[in-house]
């Protein structure tokens, strides 16, 4: 039974109870229990720099106005947010800091809604954007996209489609350790639009549409092990279109390689986060 069906029945039973009050005697006002809401992953859901930034773990560096708050205030639900900058989907079940448990130690019985967002570390895709930089017009530089399908294969994609089942494998976890909880999966979103923008964002066109062609694989391996282990994919490359690393400061939800607002570079910031939160909510609604 979802959360969503367990307070649907809890509000049925204290509309009886209400009734019988009625008949009986004075009425007493009892409240349903709030949902419980647990938020896993990396940088992209703790939104990393935007203000303000939790006080409890400030080495996950998780801000306040991340996408799982914004989404759990949307859902009146009660957060337990364990998102962390930089965590692979190996520190779902072991310590990423010494003073950082597992996320997985989140997870309970009483655990009605979670979202994670994870593998853009695990593919090491996030450091190989940098790689991409170049300050230079071609052709004084090199391509990271050559560089990367040098000899006809796709070092990111290998690497994607080889880390794909530990997601799975994370999901099905997930459900044992909260066996009555709805999961979602939120997508990574429009890092960089076609051809880039040069030199606005330091990328060759070629190799923007690598990066993002990349980002978009990923999305493709979230939503399939979603889809396969009873999770709902959110996928928020639609969301930020137009509004990717290439827009203008102030409508911008992911950031560029120099932000232009309180938020890590290649990172949503707080506009990003608050869009991919309302999305959560309304999929969850949804959902349910």
């Amino acid at each position: 039974m979802t959360w969503f069906s367990r307070s649907l029945l809890a509000a049925v039973l204290g509309c009886a109870g209400l009734v019988a009050a009625a008949v009986s005697g004075p009425a007493q006002a009892r409240s349903a229990r709030p949902v419980e809401y647990v938020a896993l992953g990396d940088s992209f859901a703790a939104a990393p720099l935007v203000p303000p930034t939790d006080p409890g773990k400030v080495a996950c560096l998780r801000s306040l106005s991340d996408y799982p708050h914004v989404a759990a205030r949307a859902l009146g639900a009660r957060l337990t947010d364990v998102t962390c900058s930089g965590a692979r989907i190996t520190d779902f079940g072991g310590k990423q800091f010494a003073s950082v448990p597992p996320q997985y130690t989140a997870l309970s019985d009483g655990t009605d809604l979670v979202s994670l967002t994870i593998g853009g570390n695990d593919t090491n895709l996030v450091t190989r954007v940098i790689s991409c930089v170049n300050l230079f017009p071609e052709p004084l530089g090199t391509s990271c996209a050559d560089r990367l399908t040098a000899g006809g294969g796709d070092r990111i994609a290998e690497d994607i489609d080889r880390w794909a089942p530990s997601l799975g494998d994370a999901l099905d976890e997930i459900h044992r350790r909260a066996p009555h909880a709805t999961v979602f999966v939120v997508g990574y979103g429009t890092y960089i639009r076609k051809d880039g923008c040069f030199p606005r964002q330091p990328i060759w066109a070629r190799d923007a549409n690598y990066i993002q062609g990349s980002v978009g694989r990923l999305g493709d391996a979230l939503r399939t092990q979603a889809a396969a282990h009873d999770a709902t994919f959110v996928d928020t490359i639609p969301l930020s279109a137009g509004h990717d690393s290439c827009a203008p400061a102030g409508t911008r939800y992911i950031e560029g390689l120099v932000p232009t607002s309180q938020a890590l570079p290649l990172h949503p910031n707080a506009a990003g986060s608050a869009t991919f939160g309302d999305a959560l909510a309304e999929s969850v609604r949804t959902a349910t």
